[in-house]
């Protein structure tokens, strides 16, 4: 297989991290082509916009990208590029796989939940802000449509039968927010019903909440809405050690972005102790959903290996005494072997 893959290599220490994680993939022999391209400070710097055309235009002509963290500047009018990018691309499923990896410190060992939450709409749509005269009075909208919700529910529900996952957990403020959460859970209710053979169960938000850190073997794929996923998905990142190991897929029908969700970590680029996992673990999604599965699960198994076997060569926030680069090399040499 050949394919090209358009590469954003990021802020920060995101040049660090993507150089590590083409090395393992080209280690990989997974037939991967590059085109590279800028968004963020680096593209602000260059041509004057944060997110050039020229880098729409290869994500449009590749339909895949992997992407490093970027820096959108406070004020100045600034929009998120991450938010940019998923309108523009409609990429409406963000999936956010928790997985507990050894020698983490993390409080549990056993974490594997799949959070899938609707990236396009509800409360991050940024419709009807508006603020009263005397600043007294704020106010946002929350919009939910049938059609977002369908297609986030029903992309958890095959997510999990893809996976062999047994149970699809709906989190929602249904009591309180009766009209926008309402109409998700509704939905959610109505699709779970073509899914006999995966149990479904429905939480409130702060219940939820509460659940994860005191039994989270409860949940396996757990569906939502956009805040609420943002909220819940970065709580499962600290389930099993923070955002360092955590990977996001930004998934639409014509496009799909696969990205560390960390930030850019300007206070150590370039010291290269930066861990480049979370966009290892998205580039093995990646390979999943470019159907080199067994490629993908290589990657994982060679980290995990790593993290047990290779103390010495991990980077420091997770207790080693590596760097980037020899982390990076660990891997390679395990994915060649």
């Amino acid at each position: 297989m050949s394919k090209t893959i358009a590469v954003i290599p990021g802020d920060g220490i995101g040049p660090e991290i993507m150089n590590a994680t083409l090395r393992v993939l080209d280690a990989l022999d997974c037939g991967l082509s590059y085109e590279f391209v800028d968004a963020g400070m680096v593209a602000l710097e260059k041509s004057g916009d944060l997110l050039p055309q020229p880098t729409l235009d290869a994500i449009a002509k590749h339909k895949v990208a992997l992407k490093g963290p970027l820096t959108t500047p406070v004020g100045g009018g600034f929009t998120s590029i991450n938010v940019t990018l998923r309108r523009h691309f409609d990429l409406y499923a963000n999936v956010r796989p928790a997985i507990s990896f050894p020698g983490t410190k993390a409080r549990f060992d056993n974490i594997d939940i799949i959070t899938v939450r609707e990236n396009t709409e509800g409360a991050y749509l940024s419709e009807g802000q508006s603020i009263s005269e005397d600043g007294e009075t704020a106010i946002s909208m929350i919009r939910n449509t049938r059609k977002g919700s369908s297609r986030i529910v029903r992309y958890a529900f095959e997510l999990a039968v893809k996976k062999g996952r047994k149970k699809v957990t709906a989190v929602h403020k249904a009591n309180i927010i009766k009209t926008a959460s309402g109409l998700f859970l509704n939905v959610a209710r109505e699709i779970a019903k073509e899914y006999p053979q995966i149990e479904f169960n429905e939480m409130i938000v702060d219940n939820a909440c509460m659940q994860l850190v005191m039994k989270p073997e409860q949940f396996d794929v757990i569906v939502t809405t956009n805040l609420f996923g943002d909220i819940l998905s970065d709580l499962c990142a600290g389930l099993v050690g923070g955002l360092g190991l955590a990977p996001g897929d930004n998934i639409g029908t014509e496009a799909a972005i696969f990205e560390a969700v960390h930030g850019s970590a300007p206070d150590i680029a370039g010291k290269g102790i930066a861990n480049p996992c979370a966009l290892l673990l998205a580039a093995a999604d990646m390979l999943d959903h470019l159907g080199m599965v067994e490629k993908g699960d290589k990657l994982r198994n060679a980290i995990r290996d790593t993290m047990v076997n290779d103390r010495d060569s991990v980077t420091p926030d997770i207790g080693g005494k590596g760097s980037t680069s020899s982390f990076g090399d660990a891997l390679v040499k395990r994915v060649k072997g």
